[in-house]
């Protein structure tokens, strides 16, 4: 136990004596309060009639076409926001690849599943972290537009405050999974080109492909993103569902999140990070 204390501190001090957890974290926050400001302003805009005078003022967060509107809004914490801690949990266990750090790691702790298991809790707590900035862009800047506009923020309703405390869950999961596949591809430019590619095209596309048909919507509730939203409990991307399909409970999409990461950081374990790295 320990050992394994002094690794988790070793692998705070890795990540916080660099820019890049900052970096990621600045980024993080402008890119969620743009999309939750923005598309907050259109979305309460059109249910108070505001945008379009033909639309019925429903008012105080009650539900439309877009359904309640602040789940809505702040859920793009965790819907949108989640390629940043993954990108950092695999840039995180790649830069150890890539600048040799793991030579002075492993010879300090020999032990490598006490290693990668600390990268793992550590990566997890601050993807959490990075919920918690996700989560100020999400609900300060989406909630203060709603109120704006006349729509209730619903900040004292415990739905509000439960989806927050999934969002950091899944965020923490999101960076372990970042981890894994830090370990299963450990190039550092071939692990950002995957996840930029699956979370920003390769996914989304899935996701709409799969909506259009019962049968299909019903896999496409497995994929990693559907499953994370299942775990929040709201997403933007239920608008254009278009099949009736239920998703899955929270704790059924936080359990599919586990899977990945494990399955992921297992295989990479086997298949990269018990091997020489001198």
């Amino acid at each position: 136990m320990t050992s394994f204390l002094r690794s988790v501190a070793a692998e705070f001090a890795k990540v916080f004596t660099t820019r890049l957890w900052w970096i990621l974290a600045l980024v993080l926050f402008c890119y969620i309060g743009l999309l939750a400001g923005g598309l907050g302003a259109l979305f309460a805009g059109i249910q108070t009639g505001v945008i379009s005078p033909d639309t019925v003022n429903t008012g105080g967060g009650a539900a439309t076409a877009f359904g309640s509107l602040p789940p809505l809004v702040y859920s793009f914490a965790s819907s949108v926001g989640y390629v940043f801690p993954v990108l950092l949990g695999a840039l995180a266990t790649t830069g150890e690849f890539r600048h040799q750090t793991l030579t002075p790691t492993f010879l300090a702790t020999p032990r490598r599943g006490v290693v990668l298991g600390a990268k793992t809790v550590t990566l997890v707590v601050i993807g959490a972290g990075l919920g918690i900035v996700a989560l100020a862009a999400s609900v300060g800047i989406g909630g203060a537009v709603l109120s704006a506009f006349g729509v209730d923020a619903l900040l004292l309703d415990s739905q509000t405050w439960l989806l927050a405390a999934r969002t950091l869950l899944a965020m923490g999961l999101w960076a372990a999974i970042g981890v894994g596949l830090g370990v299963l591809v450990p190039n550092q430019v071939a692990s950002i080109v995957i996840v930029l590619a699956f979370t920003q095209f390769v996914e989304p596309l899935l996701r709409l492909a799969s909506s259009f048909l019962e049968i299909t919507a019903k896999i496409g509730n497995f994929l990693p993103g559907s499953a994370s939203d299942a775990l929040v409990g709201a997403s933007v991307f239920a608008v254009a569902n278009a099949a009736t399909v239920a998703p899955l409970d929270w704790w059924q999409g936080g359990l599919v999140l586990l899977g990945y990461a494990l399955v992921a950081t297992v295989i990479g374990y086997a298949a990269s990070w018990k091997k020489d790295v001198t």
